[in-house]
């Protein structure tokens, strides 16, 4: 590779909010998603809520001529409805479908029905090696009384130990997606302290587009205004991270954003709005070499969101166990009312209505064993990332209280280990 080695990336994110029956204008806006992307070209266009693979095939024929590699990432009952397509070729394709991802009994959300997922391809481009990574976490729904937010914090976990386990061989790492947490969110702060990756937003220095950057705005026609009444401006849930290692430096040139209308015939393309940027790739010089520690100021902000990560899965821990053990007592109270059933409807005089209860009895007895087992699984999945944590975490006082040649041979050691 040339020393003056120099390459430019276009990216496309879009959460394209492709419910079958249920979104508006599906099929005309999927119909004109394409139409745009063939126009503008870019290297890679990322997508989320693709939820009909009829969609994505016919964007595949679509977009064909364009971008000829594609892939449609399958999870779930309904899927994960991400999918990428590439101008370049795909090397290689994977996925991690994460642990935890809501309620089933919470069907009106549906998320967990979803099976949500980060989606990994790798890609050659002129001897670098691109890691591009596209994902969508669980929903919020509620701000103010959040019953999800151990699983988008435990999600924010799996998600920054997939890309650190998955990238050591990567050149420059890409994330997109609709990561459903504002800027300041935990497990937003959680992905990028673990991960170093950076804000396309925060790094650009020519942005245009909506009002904060903003990714589900006012203006938008298919946004439910009552879910922004607290955010004038609108809010930031869809992100383009990214960082680079091994000699590379990469710069965010400029980054554009829809602003609740189709650049082209004005209708939204979604409920979200697009993000395109531009990245730049080289080599990098050696002031801008990547140091092999982090200072003082660093470990001690990844020491305090790893504490309070720690502290939100112990509370999610705490009410999944809860939640076991009330379904546990269900299922003793069942048993016994089947018992006494049993009993009735072998004697005289009630028998017909202990066999009318029967069947109220044992449906109630189902559902409370598999809410039992459902609770007890998430409680064990919350305990295991609560357990990387706690290491993690001690791991980094310790590197916190070592003199700093020691720090960067604990640090390399991370790195090349990748402990869990």
């Amino acid at each position: 590779m040339k020393p003056n080695f120099s390459l430019r990336l276009r990216i496309f994110n879009l959460n394209c909010w492709g419910i079958p029956y249920l979104s508006k204008h599906r099929g005309d806006r999927v119909k004109r998603l394409g139409d745009f992307l063939n126009m503008e070209s870019f290297d890679l266009a990322l997508l989320e809520e693709v939820w009909s693979e009829q969609d994505f095939q016919y964007l595949r024929q679509k977009l064909l001529p364009t971008y000829p590699a594609a892939h449609y990432f399958r999870s779930g009952v309904i899927g994960s409805g991400l999918c990428v397509f590439s101008k370049h070729p795909i090397q290689e394709f994977t996925q991690h479908v994460y642990t935890l991802n809501g309620y089933p009994y919470m069907i009106h959300h549906g998320d967990w029905f979803c099976g949500k997922a980060v989606g990994l391809l790798v890609l050659h481009l002129s001897g670098l090696v691109l890691n591009a990574y596209v994902t969508h976490l669980h929903a919020e729904y509620n701000r103010q009384k959040d019953i999800y937010l151990a699983h988008r914090v435990a999600q924010a976990w799996e998600l920054a130990q997939f890309i650190h386990h998955t990238s050591k061989k990567a050149d420059v790492v890409l994330l997109c997606g609709d990561l459903n947490l504002h800027p300041k969110d935990l497990g937003c702060r959680l992905l990028k302290e673990w991960t170093g990756l950076h804000d396309a937003y925060l790094e650009t220095r020519d942005f245009k587009g909506s009002e904060e950057g903003c990714t589900m705005v006012p203006e938008n026609c298919y946004v439910n205004q009552r879910e922004l009444q607290s955010f004038p401006f609108g809010i930031r849930i869809d992100y383009v991270l990214y960082k680079a290692v091994s000699g590379f430096y990469i710069s965010c040139k400029t980054l554009r954003t829809t602003t609740g209308r189709d650049p082209h015939s004005g209708t939204p393309l979604s409920d979200h709005e697009a993000l395109m940027a531009t990245l730049c790739v080289r080599h990098s010089p050696p002031q801008h070499t990547p140091s092999p520690t982090h200072g003082p100021a660093e470990r001690s902000q990844l020491i305090s969101v790893l504490k309070e990560a720690w502290a939100e899965l112990d509370l999610g821990m705490a009410q999944a166990r809860w939640w076991g053990t009330f379904a546990g007592y269900v299922i003793g109270l069942g048993l016994l009312l089947l018992a006494l059933l049993c009993a009735l409807a072998a004697g005289e005089g009630v028998r017909e209505v202990a066999i009318m209860l029967w069947t109220p009895s044992v449906g109630l007895l189902l559902g409370a064993g598999a809410v039992y087992l459902f609770h007890v699984q998430e409680a064990k999945g919350l305990s295991r990332a609560r357990a990387e944590l706690q290491h993690m975490l001690g791991r980094a006082r310790e590197a916190h209280d070592l003199d700093p040649e020691s720090q960067a041979a604990l640090f390399l050691g991370q790195q090349e280990g990748g402990q869990i």
